[in-house]
């Protein structure tokens, strides 16, 4: 059984901050895309990977040369793409946090459907150093998918735009991962 490290990193920060932003494909700040360099700086990877999504695969190319995978897009947010949450009815949205599998934003993703995706994106990961350059729900999925995070301790991180997640995941029959470090932008 081999050891690689797998480094999830969100994306820099948009002009939609604080917005339920999925599938929307809104450009990053410059200001994001140097926080993601100077949060990529120093990492010995050989593979870079980004969702096909802009914010993100700018984000990524400002570190090197990228492999995109829509795969690592965000959870699709469906007719709530692009709102605030204080614009939608609070008990839709309430029993979205409370099971996004059971209670999809409304034409959205299913959490299960974001899960399948990612974990399908990881088996396909050579087992080499990698970056990946996403958005906060694949890298919560990712960890539900690679520690067994229930959904509630996957919402319970803080990950920040340009947050780097550590993971050093192991490549057997099935690959399994232990979180080595967690960095915003501001550490």
């Amino acid at each position: 059984m081999t050891c690689f490290p797998l480094y999830l990193m969100r994306h820099g920060e948009t002009a939609l901050a604080g917005r339920m932003v999925g599938h929307l494909d809104c450009d990053v700040l410059t200001s994001g895309v140097a926080d993601c360099a100077r949060q990529a700086a120093g990492l010995d990877v050989e593979r870079i990977v980004a969702s096909d999504l802009m914010r993100a695969r700018r984000s990524a190319e400002a570190v090197g040369r990228t492999a995109i995978d829509p795969r690592w897009r965000e959870l699709d947010f469906g007719a709530w793409d692009g709102c605030a949450a204080s614009e939608l009815p609070s008990d839709a949205l309430g029993r979205f946090w409370d099971d996004p599998d059971a209670n999809p934003p409304p034409g959205g993703e299913r959490w299960s459907a974001l899960v399948a995706r990612v974990a399908e994106a990881i088996a396909d990961l050579p087992p080499l150093p990698t970056l990946i350059v996403t958005h906060g729900g694949p890298m919560r999925a990712a960890l539900h998918h690679l520690c067994g995070f229930s959904l509630a301790q996957c919402w319970a991180f803080d990950l920040p735009c340009a947050s780097l997640l550590s993971l050093s995941v192991w490549d057997g029959d099935v690959r399994t991962a232990q979180i080595t470090g967690l960095r915003s932008c501001a550490a």
